[in-house]
């Protein structure tokens, strides 16, 4: 099992190495798009799962209590939850409170999204820009030692080549899962604008 992990460790150096000074940024564009996608897709997952109704929100707010952490943690739940912790105990500001409260949960399902966007929108771009430095370096070999040294060139192409395969590695699915958090996001909104609406007649 070892020996299998070194193996596969000592490839990835090779690959590594042969794409580069390019490789190094798309390397930690990458790490920290895919951090960023685990964060959101395990937030928005605890969001949709044990949820209440909007009917035990609203028994929430006129027994004046807070859903209970361990049982209640979807998003209907962390709205009721916010709210209780502004409440004010005036009718005519808990509305304007509980408004604030959905605009508040509403803009934060869209945080890093944007972010993800542009990482997974600027790999195919650094995966240009090796494409570029490799066949600079491959005409560089050409013009020292002529068409007759292959593994000079072919050291340049192999930079170009990888690069632009790291690049489209990480934007294919990179912009896929940016698309899949963002209908996500938009379901949990029109779920929150909602239960927000059904609440209002209960404050």
């Amino acid at each position: 099992m070892i020996g299998f992990l070194e193996e596969h460790v000592h490839q990835m150096q090779e690959y590594l190495g042969a794409g580069g000074i390019v490789m190094i940024p798309l390397v930690f564009a990458s790490l920290a798009m895919w951090t960023l996608i685990l964060q959101r897709t395990l937030f928005l997952r605890r969001l949709h799962h044990k949820n209440m109704t909007r009917e035990q929100a609203a028994v929430c707010l006129r027994e004046n209590t807070i859903p209970e952490p361990g049982a209640r943690r979807g998003a209907t739940a962390l709205l009721v939850t916010e709210f209780m912790k502004r409440r004010s105990g005036r009718r005519a500001v808990d509305r304007f409170i509980l408004d604030e409260t959905v605009m508040a949960l509403v803009s934060s399902f869209d945080r890093h999204l944007a972010v993800i966007g542009v990482l997974a929108g600027a790999a195919p771009l650094l995966g240009l820009l090796g494409t570029v430095t490799g066949m600079i370096a491959t005409f560089d070999s050409i013009s020292l030692y002529g068409t007759g040294n292959a593994r000079a060139m072919a050291a340049g192409i192999s930079e170009a080549l990888i690069t632009t395969q790291t690049g489209l590695l990480m934007a294919i699915p990179g912009l896929y899962m940016r698309n899949f958090l963002t209908r996500r996001a938009e379901n949990l909104k029109r779920r929150i604008a909602s239960v927000g609406i059904y609440l209002k007649r209960h404050v």
